[in-house]
């Protein structure tokens, strides 16, 4: 059922009223607000409507209402549309740090907590597909050698295979051709039977090298994404009354320690890689469909280091979390990361 521009108003209201104080909102404060000119009568009819329509609920007989996660959808979708706030440029204090990618995740989550009031989970990147960028091979001694894959997005394996016998520097510069110009651009399914029998013929007596590189090549594209997950600002959940209940607020912490939402970020496929949005989405209750996160709300957003390398930030708070604010601080951040980003590669 669609809602009148009057109940629409009084929605508001009643959210931004709650987000403020935490307390059942009763329709003498909705009252209150100079633009609606509205009796408490009016006000206390219309919200039973909304009541009715499960966008506010009453938790006590006496009490005033507080949003459903239905009310809150509507707030999300619906009453921040076309919303611009202004946000404090990040860049300067992030790009003084961004000389390396650790450094610069771990001052990305600790902003946002501090800026937000809420805790953040900020994922290191991941790779839509792994293609072998190039390839080295370095002899170290007459019984090693060390093999350096680089995947795209500059993502650097290494391994150390072992020889029978010594490998000439001339043999090293043509197994590091041969390997190169067969693999460029190749990820794990591209590479079959064919493409290895065309790098051994040219290679000859060094077919067992090229059956150890091709191992350490193997490995690094299949291999599960072993990325960190950095955290920040956890102990801000403990500063709102509803997420401190003495039987939720243990999972609520073990949910951050354990990594879990991160760990169902790596599940989601990530669409549109050029949405200038970033993804950001916005997950209330039970839509995060995870037991300790039903008081809470999740915001996400998705950063991309260049071509297929992307990686996730979150925030979370109280479903009575200030929505715009949050997504107006992550849409900034995001394109302040674009720029670092830009920058560094």
């Amino acid at each position: 059922m669609e809602l009148s521009d009057r109940q629409l108003k009084i929605m508001q209201a009643i959210i931004k009223t709650y987000l403020e104080t935490g307390e059942p909102v009763g329709s003498r404060t909705i009252s209150k607000y100079s633009d609606l000119n509205l009796s408490s009568a009016t006000i206390r009819n219309e919200m039973s409507d909304l009541e009715e329509m499960g966008y506010i609920v009453q938790p006590h007989t006496s009490a005033g209402r507080i949003p459903t996660d239905k009310g809150y959808r509507l707030y999300v979708d619906t009453m921040m549309e076309d919303k611009v706030q202004e946000v404090e440029n990040m860049k300067s204090e992030l790009m003084e740090k961004a000389d390396k990618m650790e450094t610069l995740f771990k001052s990305v989550a600790k902003l946002l907590a501090n800026k937000t009031n809420y805790a953040s989970m900020v994922s290191g990147p991941r790779y839509k597909s792994k293609k072998v960028k190039f390839i080295q091979l370095s002899e170290v001694d007459s019984n090693h050698l060390l093999t350096i894959v680089v995947l795209d997005g500059n993502v650097v394996k290494n391994q150390m295979i072992k020889i029978h016998e010594p490998v000439s520097s001339e043999n090293v510069a043509k197994l590091n051709f041969v390997l190169n110009t067969a693999l460029n651009g190749l990820d794990v399914s591209e590479v079959n039977i064919a493409v290895i029998q065309s790098i051994k013929s040219q290679v000859n007596e060094h077919g067992g090298i090229v059956d150890s590189v091709l191992e350490v090549i193997a490995n690094a594209l299949t291999e599960d994404d072993d990325f960190e997950v950095y955290t920040s600002g956890t102990t801000n959940i403990l500063k709102y009354p509803e997420l401190t209940d003495k039987d939720n607020i243990v999972d609520l912490l073990d949910t951050f320690e354990e990594r879990t939402l991160i760990t169902q970020w790596k599940e989601s496929d990530v669409q549109n890689d050029g949405d200038e949005n970033h993804a950001i989405q916005v997950y209330i209750g039970n839509e995060t469909k995870l037991d300790s996160m039903k008081d809470c709300s999740l915001v996400t957003a998705t950063y991309r280091i260049g071509d297929g390398v992307y990686g996730k930030i979150g925030i979370v708070g109280p479903k009575r979390m200030d929505y715009e604010k949050v997504v107006a601080t992550l849409q900034s951040l995001m394109k302040e990361l674009d720029d670092i980003f830009k920058e560094k590669n």
